[in-house]
């Protein structure tokens, strides 16, 4: 097994010349941060397009959003952003605490005295495990590249983790083309890791070392794990199945609601609500879905996004548009409990106040945590469409403007055209003007995409002037 990862075998001259020429220029370009030019006065507050001769495509596009995000490039350490009580909780939670033993198996074992660090994040770039060489491990430590910390774009720049959560797709970054200085000794390969069966982000897979952690050979074996783990998720998930098939009617859960799953069974899934783009929302509790009333989806978006809980009158108050009372809302709740016993008795909310017992991720919250870390590519990923488009719910009507308006300004600050135009398909961007400017100001000048921006254009000018 310690024989998976070896170190890089010496390439050609050729290649090694390339890989100097790739660090000089980034090297150079550490010197355009530092200065007073363009780069340094993005990094203050006044972001640009600047170019970065001879960085990669992908390495300067990075560098830009980074600036945007006024990552510090001098700041030594990434943030702690959880605690070890939080992480412990947090990663017991996760769908991806149920891959680690193959994780462990393909890369970590083999990374012992290798030089070689295996890193497993979350889908916002925070870091949930860091194991491997353990000499490597204490030195990753003076630039807080241990679990708990924030490795998203937003918070430290370009790195492989940040960077493939960005752009949603493997990368390899290498040496001073990290944005950080503390992080140009190292070297590092990165794969976004996606559900299996819903295809959403999940978190990402890293390797982080000296120049054989950017190996070729290095991303394949990263890309193979990665396939491998979702694989064996997938096949827990399908025997989790089964096992609830063959079980008797009468051994079927009939727990009361404070019963908590077993870790192993929780893990394997997130439960979620789907709210975006729908006006039924789509509930999942641990591998079962159903589809909510119009009503119910309304209830359960506002329980979800209120933890601590609604009494019933100001459940009632961002429920109704109207005048509603605890009578109109009492028999809609009982309904609902029916319907989540039936699915799971875990579920079922609580009263005085209402509260859901269990954590319920709603993806409109998803979009929303994203937005905050920066991560405005990933938000677009997941935004479908409006939070519950017809609800006139007050607080559904609050929480569809919050997050819409959030992620246009997001898109319009920090967006790149693809964003811009990615963003322009939505239902409610159909007659939004300033983004197809935007990107239209962002496109090259021949740039094919550039024909359809213009039409769009003139048609909403037509539109308007008629």
């Amino acid at each position: 097994m310690r024989k998976i990862i070896q170190p890089a075998v010496a390439g050609t001259a050729d290649r090694n010349d390339a890989a100097a020429l790739l660090q000089r220029n980034a090297l150079a370009g550490h010197e355009l941060l530092a200065g007073p030019g363009p780069l340094g006065a993005g990094r203050a507050g006044h972001p640009t397009g600047v170019h970065v001769p001879g960085l990669r495509s992908l390495v300067e596009e990075s560098w830009q959003r980074s600036v945007q995000f006024r990552a510090n490039p001098d700041n030594p350490e990434a943030p702690l952003a959880l605690d070890q009580e939080e992480l412990e909780e947090y990663r017991r939670q996760h769908p991806l605490a149920t891959i680690m033993p193959v994780i462990h198996k393909l890369l970590v074992l083999p990374s012992h005295d290798s030089g070689l660090l295996v890193a497993v994040g979350d889908e916002v770039g925070r870091l949930l495990w860091v194991e491997g060489d353990a000499v490597m491990q204490r030195r990753a430590e003076g630039m807080m590249f241990v679990a708990g910390a924030d490795w998203s774009e937003a918070s430290v720049g370009t790195s492989a983790p940040g960077t493939a959560l960005a752009v949603g797709r493997s990368i390899q970054i290498s040496g001073a083309e990290h944005y950080k200085r503390s992080v140009h000794p190292w070297s590092c390969t990165a794969v976004p890791f996606h559900d299996p069966d819903s295809g959403a982000l999940l978190g990402v897979v890293d390797i982080t070392g000296t120049e054989s952690a950017v190996a070729p050979h290095t991303l394949s074996l990263v890309e193979a794990t990665v396939a491998a783990a979702q694989a064996q998720l997938r096949v827990e998930r399908l025997q989790l199945a089964a096992a609830r098939q063959a079980a008797p009617a009468r051994r079927r859960p009939q727990a009361s609601a404070s019963r908590t799953p077993s870790a192993a069974e929780g893990s394997l899934y997130r439960n979620s609500l789907q709210l975006l783009g729908r006006d039924q929302a789509l509930l999942s509790i641990e591998g079962r879905t159903v589809a909510l009333s119009a009503r119910h989806s309304e209830i359960l978006a506002l329980l979800s996004v209120h933890p601590d809980g609604l009494s019933a009158e100001e459940l009632c108050t961002l429920l109704y548009p109207g005048e509603g009372t605890s009578m109109t809302l009492r028999p809609e709740m009982v309904r609902l409990r029916k319907v989540l016993q039936q699915l799971s008795p875990d579920a079922v909310p609580g009263s005085r106040p209402y509260r859901l017992p269990m954590d319920l991720m709603p993806d409109s919250s998803q979009v929303l945590n994203c937005l905050q870390r920066g991560a405005h590519r990933i938000a677009l990923e997941i935004y479908r469409g409006a939070v519950l488009p017809r609800s006139e719910a007050p607080g559904i009507v609050e929480l569809r403007d919050r997050v819409s308006s959030l992620l246009r300004e997001a898109v319009l600050t920090d967006g790149s055209a693809d964003a811009l135009l990615k963003y322009a398909e939505l239902p409610e961007a159909k007659d939004d003007v300033d983004v197809r400017l935007a990107a239209l100001k962002l496109l090259p000048a021949r740039s094919p995409k550039r024909a359809a921006v213009v039409a769009d254009l003139e048609r909403l000018e037509t539109e308007l002037s008629a």
